[in-house]
């Protein structure tokens, strides 16, 4: 699957999204994501990851997208990781 589409299915449910990916076998099947918005702001991980889930439904379910490994954070979380 191409990184540009699994990007623009998340910014499809999550406009604002900022989308780090990471091709972990070089298989563009098993994918390292690291996801940024102010959609997250209040609830929990694992909220967000169904919220990241539900963009990629489709493919998680076809086999398209066989392994997707999250991590979500708010800007806030963001802005401190990367200090």
């Amino acid at each position: 699957m191409e990184p540009e589409t699994i990007v623009n299915m998340i910014k499809n449910l999550i406009p604002d999204a900022i989308v780090e990916l990471t091709d972990l076998t070089g298989t563009r099947d098993h994918w390292s994501a690291i996801v940024v918005s102010s959609e997250f702001e209040g609830k929990l991980p694992l909220k967000q990851h169904r919220m990241v889930n539900k963009a990629l439904a489709e493919p998680l379910a076809t086999g398209e997208l066989h392994a997707l490994q999250l991590k979500t954070l708010t800007p806030a979380e963001w802005e401190s990781h990367n200090s």
